[in-house]
């Protein structure tokens, strides 16, 4: 896939909400109404389109209870916003903020390598998930897992996305 064609996936339509068009998003943005301020929208859906991304402007959005509702160019009723249910939003990568330094994008973390400062290779980076404290790298080289807390200056002591390496401190037994 190309850059031009790489999408990265935000969340997914749950459902509708009301009768004017409006759907019903699960958000996997931080913060999850985060996801409103993307636009537009790619959706891919397996029924519609063969499961091709299509783009689709986002006319409105925002938090509505314990949900996030947005409003869809071209959806203006309950069956048409129906159809949505179970479609895929991602967005394109340039459509990201630019991050400071020493900050990353999960996913630019997922499959680099993980090297200690003795050079034992530790494994790949799996995926990260949060915790109350700080988030955590999810490291596999074949059965074994490892979890290392991402506290850069600490744990982590330096990023090379370029080289493909995150440089731990972490004894290889953990």
């Amino acid at each position: 896939m190309s850059d031009k064609d790489e999408k990265i996936i935000v969340g997914k339509i749950s459902g509708v909400h009301g009768v004017n068009g409006w759907v019903k998003v699960f958000s996997e943005t931080e913060p999850r109404e985060g996801i409103t301020k993307y636009n537009p929208w790619f959706l891919q859906h397996p029924n519609i389109n063969a499961g091709r991304w299509r783009e689709v402007k986002v006319d409105a959005g925002r938090p509505q209870a314990k949900t996030i509702i947005a409003k869809l160019e071209g959806y203006s009723d309950r069956d048409t916003a129906m159809q949505l249910v179970g479609a895929r939003i991602a967005i394109s990568p340039d459509q990201l903020k630019s991050l400071k330094q020493d900050e990353y994008y999960w996913r630019d973390l997922i499959g680099l390598r993980v090297v200690n400062q003795q050079g034992t290779e530790l494994g790949v980076v799996e995926s990260l998930f949060e915790t109350g404290a700080n988030d955590v790298l999810v490291v596999k080289e074949g059965t074994q897992e490892r979890l290392i807390p991402w506290t850069l200056g600490h744990a982590v002591l330096e990023v090379d996305l370029e080289q493909g390496v995150i440089l731990v401190d972490w004894d290889e037994d953990f």
